[in-house]
């Protein structure tokens, strides 16, 4: 195990709306506001995206299980930023449920919000940390500097 401290920086309140891509409006936030790292938590409606629920196997590179979705669930989750070589990193994990169905996962790209969706972003200063790719597993992972 490997850690470091933070100090907690400015709090956001962000209410998304029906339509907008979480990922993409996320990163737009985190550049314009120049957060480094952060965490956030999050919950409301999606209506279609794609998350990542595990690994097909349990095998070093993973194999994503990707899973589509759509005609709105409800959400809640969590997730972290922490800047890279290509900018912001964001990284996204929910429960999510529809009826008696459930899917828990990572969040990807094109995951549109369904109504309304609260998320509170927090910021974190004083960390030397970055997102870097692992070698070994292929996984985007944060480097502590």
């Amino acid at each position: 195990m490997k850690y470091s401290s933070a100090k907690i920086g400015r709090t956001f309140v962000i209410k998304f709306e029906n339509k907008d891509n979480i990922v993409t409006a996320l990163e737009r936030l985190v550049k314009k506001e120049k957060i480094k790292t952060g965490f956030f938590v999050f919950l409301g409606g999606l209506e279609k995206g794609n998350i990542v629920c595990g690994p097909k196997k349990a095998i070093i590179p993973p194999v994503p299980n990707k899973v589509a979705f759509k005609d709105a669930w409800e959400v809640f989750g969590t997730g972290s930023v922490f800047e890279g070589k290509t900018g912001p990193q964001i990284h996204l994990h929910t429960s999510m449920g529809k009826k008696l169905k459930t899917l828990t996962g990572c969040i990807k790209q094109k995951t549109e919000v369904f109504i309304t969706l609260e998320a509170f972003l927090i910021e974190l200063k004083g960390i030397k940390a970055r997102k870097e790719i692992d070698e070994v597993t292929g996984i985007n992972m944060i480097r502590f500097m």
